[in-house]
């Protein structure tokens, strides 16, 4: 739906920002709690989703119309008419594999290992086995196991159950951390961006997760999105250069302990890049989903639609 930018208004009474226990929303919760967003709202928040149904139930109620979201929900939403746009990618990448073993550094060493990954048949194990077939090796070479979510697969690794997992920050951080505080060591193995980057040839970008706004919103308060995006701009750069800081604003709304999101950071390639921009990088993680499950984006690849 087609949406128009108005002259600049008087700033919104309240504005209720929403997004994943991420990383991408260490920068929305830094941008709320710096007063970044003064000129959009006079009473800025940030809340946290925990699980894409409880996402699908905000936006379908009309509760959630500006939030950091996946860019392949964002993607399927959009196919199927639900009225949701893209404005931005917050993160150009946070998937790594982590390992209790130190002898693991390389795709080609994981011939013959087995190796846990969240998400059923989304989109960490389809980037995953795209990896995998770059590299020349198979179901046959690499046993893929399951887990339900990032934490469940670190407590499998954290308890000894399994020694290499595939998990995005600030999971990843979460684990090394955990592990050094019990006297054991699990380290980041391998950088999904980079391999990515070869599958692609684009370099080591992997647009995961944006900022996107429901239709309603825009028809009401277009003029507030580009002070928004500038905000978000100004809030990345503060985070990425103050890790520290960031973190005091994030801690709490994310439910994590400090550390963990301050350590988190620098792995965790926040970016503010217009959707528009980043279409070379979004359509060829759509079109590599396409390929192999379809259904994750809405049935096939978005149109130019999406991109606000």
């Amino acid at each position: 739906m087609p949406w128009i930018r108005r002259a600049a208004a008087a700033p919104l009474a309240t504005l209720e920002l929403h997004g994943p226990p991420a990383s991408p929303s260490i920068t929305l919760a830094y941008a709320a709690g710096a007063g970044l967003l003064r000129s959009v709202a006079d009473k800025v928040s940030f809340k946290v989703w925990r699980t894409p149904d409880e996402m699908r139930a905000g936006l379908t109620s009309g509760n959630m119309q500006a939030l950091v979201m996946p860019v392949t929900a964002a993607a399927n939403l959009h196919k199927r008419g639900l009225g949701v746009r893209l404005a931005n990618v917050m993160t150009n990448g946070l998937l790594y594999v982590i390992s209790s073993d130190d002898t693991l550094r390389t795709i080609a060493d994981l011939k013959g290992r087995r190796i846990t990954v969240p998400f059923p048949n989304d989109t960490p194990e389809v980037i995953f086995d795209a990896v995998l077939a770059h590299n020349g090796l198979t179901e046959d070479d690499v046993t893929v196991e399951t887990a339900g979510t990032p934490i469940e697969a670190i407590h499998m690794l954290l308890a000894g159950r399994i020694d290499i997992a595939l998990v995005p920050e600030p999971a990843a951080t979460a684990a090394i951390l955990k592990a050094a505080a019990s006297g054991r060591a699990i380290h980041r193995a391998i950088d999904m961006q980079v391999e990515w980057g070869k599958v692609t040839g684009l370099g080591p970008i992997m647009p995961q997760a944006g900022l996107a706004f429901t239709d309603a919103f825009l028809q009401q308060h277009a003029d507030m999105v580009e002070p928004m995006l500038a905000a978000i701009a100004e809030a990345t750069a503060a985070v990425t250069a103050r890790p520290s800081l960031a973190a005091g604003h994030a801690a709490s709304a994310l439910e994590l302990p400090w550390p963990v999101i301050e350590k988190s950071i620098p792995f965790s390639n926040l970016v503010a890049t217009r959707a528009s921009d980043a279409r070379t990088g979004l359509e060829a993680l759509f079109s590599a989903i396409a390929a192999v499950n379809p259904k994750i984006i809405g049935g096939g690849m978005p149109d130019t639609s999406l991109y606000l």
